[in-house]
């Protein structure tokens, strides 16, 4: 088998244990991240009515001005949760349930996590 197909395989079930223990609700909603090979995207999720309350990624009209070819990826996570951050203080979102989607909390999801500590959210 392809290790692509093993590595697909592996963070599908990661993903399927961590995301049966985890529920956003409107006090507390899931904070889910994605990326890709060059962009970075990330959500708070209310779970109970389907609907997704703030949103940031790199591709944002807002962020993709202020974000430079020089920068390497961890910095763009790093840009993308401060950002997160500031947009969830205020819409008055303090605490939230992260959801690594899967990825193993190392490099850029660490980074991402860092930031939106370093925001002024807890999880």
């Amino acid at each position: 088998m392809k290790v692509e197909v093993l590595k697909a395989k592996r963070r599908a079930k990661r993903k399927a244990h961590v995301r049966a223990k985890i529920n956003g609700t409107l006090e507390r909603p899931r904070l889910t991240v994605f990326r890709s090979l060059n962009e970075f995207y990330a959500q708070l999720i209310d779970d109970v009515d389907g609907k997704t309350l703030v949103s940031a990624s790199t591709i944002d009209k807002d962020l993709r001005g202020q974000i430079t070819k020089d920068m390497n990826k961890t910095a763009k996570s790093i840009f993308v949760g401060k950002a997160l951050a500031k947009k969830a203080i205020e819409a008055n979102i303090n605490k939230v349930s992260f959801d690594r989607n899967g990825y193993i909390y190392h490099g850029r999801i660490k980074a991402f996590a860092d930031a939106v500590r370093q925001g002024g959210i807890e999880f």
